[in-house]
């Protein structure tokens, strides 16, 4: 951002490739030319490259030696990897928090569930596309919830696994939900913690993680490369 206030020509091309990404017009493992980013950004190859190496260190693209940049790629095995660590590992985060958060963590789990039943999901000018507003509100509210666990370890571990999962929250939400009630799974965490019902906070959110995998599976969301690399190809799967 400029010092007036303007995005700067850097921040804009990050911002708009990020935004392609996470919609899905970006597909997992698809090559990204410097020379065709160029033409479609209008940008140089250096704007390019900085706003590329940006999202190479939120996770989103990865560089590869001699090839250049790709949207990062996933795989069913990898959704299912990360969904087994993330139940393992969230679920018991939660659980030690409603144990031990006490009321100012209550207080501010109420204060994040607020804010995330308050802000719209969709972006108002992409309707493609999550929302940031949302996204934040969203990342905030699951923070917030593992925050009262008193185990700093637990909580990177936990953290680390959500982060890695970010690409896959993003598709899910512009999915048909119309099967799934998302705002009802978080008030069902919210209610549990208030309860101070520690095995059903547990419950609730092993249960909502569950949920993200198996509508992914189940709209072939998840993709992966053909072996040159030339295509996307989707894989359908049950969950």
């Amino acid at each position: 951002m400029s010092r007036s206030g303007v995005p700067t020509r850097a921040e804009r091309v990050y911002v708009e490739l990020r935004s392609d990404i996470l919609a899905g017009r970006r597909h997992p493992g698809e090559r990204l030319p410097f020379a065709d980013l160029s033409a479609r950004y209008g940008a140089s190859m250096g704007v390019v490259r900085e706003a590329l190496t940006r999202l190479a260190a939120e996770g989103l693209v990865e560089s590869e030696p001699q090839y250049g940049f790709r949207v990062m790629p996933v795989s069913p095995d990898d959704l299912r990897h990360l969904t087994e660590a993330r139940r393992a590992i969230e679920p018991l985060v939660l659980r030690l928090a409603v144990q031990q958060g006490g009321l100012a963590w209550e207080a501010q789990v109420v204060a994040a569930h607020h804010r995330l039943a308050r802000t719209p999901p969709r972006a108002a000018n992409d309707p493609d596309r999550v929302s940031e507003q949302w996204a934040e509100a969203h990342a905030e509210f699951h923070r917030t919830l593992l925050m009262g666990c008193p185990n700093p370890r637990l909580r990177a571990v936990a953290s680390s696994l959500r982060d890695a999962t970010e690409l896959y929250r993003r598709w899910s939400a512009t999915l048909d939900q119309h099967e799934r009630d998302v705002p009802g799974e978080h008030r069902a965490m919210l209610d549990a913690v208030l309860a101070q019902d520690a095995e059903a906070a547990a419950e609730a959110l092993s249960a909502h993680i569950q949920h993200t995998t198996d509508l992914l599976l189940a709209n072939a969301v998840v993709v992966q490369a053909t072996v040159d690399d030339s295509a996307i190809d989707p894989v359908v799967l049950s969950p």
